[in-house]
């Protein structure tokens, strides 16, 4: 199986309010940069979307090491918390509907064609390719106010 390493970030200027997301996919020595927004979202939405639009990129079944500095995405898989709410009909331990649930379902679809390894980086450090995810989703929401 390919491995390919994908970090990702998501941003929003207010919170709802107009949100972007970037990712940067590395495969072979190859980089590709992807990015895009939402003119009314929420930060936990674009962190999720910057995931599911790396993912979708793949061409075929790979071993994916995805770096996100969103403790709600990394901490959903390497927690378990997908796997409760999926048992549970989509709802959260205190019986409360899971938010954003067509974006988990989506990006738990793609976690059965990929194996994916969820990675949690320190946010706005020192990490090169995190900091670009953010320049990328920033941009992104720059970009819909021009």
């Amino acid at each position: 199986m390919e491995e390919v390493t994908i970090y990702t970030d998501g941003a929003c200027s207010g919170n709802p309010g107009p949100g972007g997301w970037g990712a940067v996919l590395m495969y072979k020595g190859n980089k590709k940069e992807i990015s895009g927004g939402n003119p009314d979202t929420t930060n936990n939405i674009m962190e999720i979307t910057a995931v599911i639009e790396g993912l979708k990129l793949l061409k075929f079944p790979c071993k994916v090491n995805l770096y996100s500095d969103s403790a709600y995405v990394v901490n959903c898989f390497n927690q378990g918390w997908i796997y409760n709410w999926m048992k549970k009909g989509w709802k959260t331990a205190n019986n409360e509907p899971v938010k954003n649930k067509e974006l988990w379902e989506e990006l738990y679809n793609l976690t059965q064609i990929h194996k994916v390894t969820f990675i949690k980086v320190k946010g706005h450090s020192d990490n090169e390719y995190n900091n670009r995810c953010d320049e990328l989703a920033r941009n992104a929401i720059t970009n819909m106010n021009n």
